[in-house]
């Protein structure tokens, strides 16, 4: 500002000389070197802001309010957009990758291990069969217990060596005063006077059972007469501490809307399988399986289920758990995928419940391949449940950007619908594909349900049985 004014003076001094320049000039000439001065001085202002300011990419506007640089605005605009689009790719992808690895990827890698090394089911001569005793907790099925009772009497193991006894959760409909009509066969009776669920039942036979090996055997099925021996034989070997039957799906009706449920039933032993000869199994099957009295030396929370603890808690003591494909049980499917519904929501919620229970046998550095097969087999296939809604709603996000987001999103939005279609009454499923998407869009509601019943920390405990035709061995 100095240099500009005492360029003013001297200009005013040169414009002032006589000859050189008039003296109505000078006024002007001075507002020109003030303005001169301050533009100048500006200019000089905003470099060094700029400059001490390019290490931020911030620069200082006349106000003061910052903006950031044009480039690094660019460029951090693609770089959130594509985040976004990633997060989006990679939720909408999730549930399809971890049920492909359950699926299929886990399987096969039980197969290829299998081959290279195979622990495989001695056939024992067995000199002198265990106490046994059959457990059948009950409720409300008086249309299903006698035919099951009938089934159990004529299973093939030595009478002074076999106790039966059923366990009835405060039922209300008669089924006490049928299993009482097979108490001069050897039939006992043991009834709850409140209903609180199928596992606090299995605690209570603990105490009342005399046998070194429990069998529990589900009130809806029947158990051809040389399974049981097949069971229990196994148990010669005294690394075993659980012994799970084979189910087989059976139904009258060959195109009712639970046909894909017998695919699945099938897959599911075919799994057990090969686990039984990489190690063990990690859940044993509710409707028919066996296991040392030593299992169950503590009473399990009403929230859990036996079935699959049993197998957990074999493996904290030290013992392998096995699928034994000869010991078979006939399983009626359910008439109604709705009655599946029902069932599988239950039976995921309190799966999940006793893994989260158990969770510290998911930790491989503890318990090698066992903790990385029951993620496999059971966390892997029950996550997807979970995240499918998010999933859904990403993908459609997708859609918005993408051809094949859209392709896709429209794809399962109609075999959603199909599904939804598949599972109303009275809808005839003859055409598979119908039939199949209405197994599939059950399964995901269920257990969805589940997580969701595990979440709010509801409490499953109770159960009614499944209604099932009936079946014949």
């Amino acid at each position: 500002m100095t240099q500009g004014l005492s360029y003013a003076k001297q200009r005013s001094t040169f414009v002032a000389l006589p000859g050189v320049a008039r003296p109505q000039h000078r006024a002007a000439d001075i507002r020109h070197a003030i303005t001169f001065a301050e533009a100048k001085t500006r200019s000089h202002n905003e470099l060094t802001k700029t400059r001490a300011g390019t290490s931020n990419a911030l620069v200082e506007g006349e106000q003061g309010a910052p903006f950031r640089a044009p480039w690094l605005a660019t460029a951090a605009n693609s770089f959130s957009v594509a985040s976004v689009s990633g997060l989006a790719v990679v939720i909408a992808a999730a549930p399809l990758v971890i049920g492909l690895y359950a699926y299929i990827a886990y399987p096969l890698l039980l197969w290829a291990v299998s081959a290279i090394r195979t622990r495989r089911l001695h056939a024992y001569e067995v000199r002198s069969w265990p106490s046994v005793t059959i457990t059948v907790p009950v409720y409300n099925a008086v249309s299903s217990i006698s035919a099951t009772l009938q089934s159990i009497l004529a299973l093939d193991y030595p009478p002074d060596q076999l106790e039966v006894l059923v366990i009835s959760d405060g039922s209300n409909d008669g089924t006490d005063t049928v299993v009482r009509t097979f108490a001069n066969r050897g039939v006992e009776l043991l009834r709850l006077p409140e209903r609180k669920g199928k596992t606090s039942a299995e605690n209570a036979a603990l105490a009342a059972s005399h046998g070194e090996i429990l069998v529990n055997i589900d009130s809806t099925i029947l158990v051809p007469a040389d399974s049981l021996k097949k069971l229990v034989r196994v148990f010669e070997d005294p690394s075993i501490g659980v012994a799970s039957g084979r189910d087989v799906s059976v139904g009258a009706v060959q195109n009712d809307g639970t046909l894909a449920e017998s695919g699945y039933v099938g897959y599911e032993m075919r799994v057990r399988e090969l686990e039984t000869r990489v190690g063990s199994i990690v859940g044993a099957s509710g409707c028919f399986y066996a296991s040392r009295r030593c299992i169950h030396g503590k009473p399990l929370p009403p929230a859990l289920s036996w079935d699959f603890a049993a197998a957990l808690i074999a493996r904290q003591q030290g013992y392998r758990s096995v699928s034994v494909s000869d010991a078979v049980c006939i399983v009626p499917r359910a008439a109604e995928l709705k009655t599946e519904f029902r069932r599988k929501a239950r039976t995921m919620a309190r799966g999940l419940n006793t893994l989260f229970y158990h969770h510290g046998l998911m930790n491989p550095l503890r318990y090698g391949s066992f903790a990385l097969m029951l993620i496999s087999h059971k966390l892997c296939r029950w996550l997807p449940y979970l995240i499918a809604p998010i999933a859904y709603v990403a993908l459609g996000t997708l859609a918005v950007e993408s051809a094949i987001a859209r392709v896709l999103f429209a794809t399962l939005t109609v075999g959603l619908l199909a599904g939804f279609v598949g599972t109303r009454r009275g809808v005839s499923n003859a055409w598979k594909p119908l039939a199949v998407a209405g197994f599939f869009v059950t399964v995901l509601s269920a257990g969805f349900t589940a997580w969701w019943a595990v979440i709010r920390q509801t409490q499953i405990a109770t159960w009614d049985p499944t209604p099932r035709p009936e079946a014949q061995t």
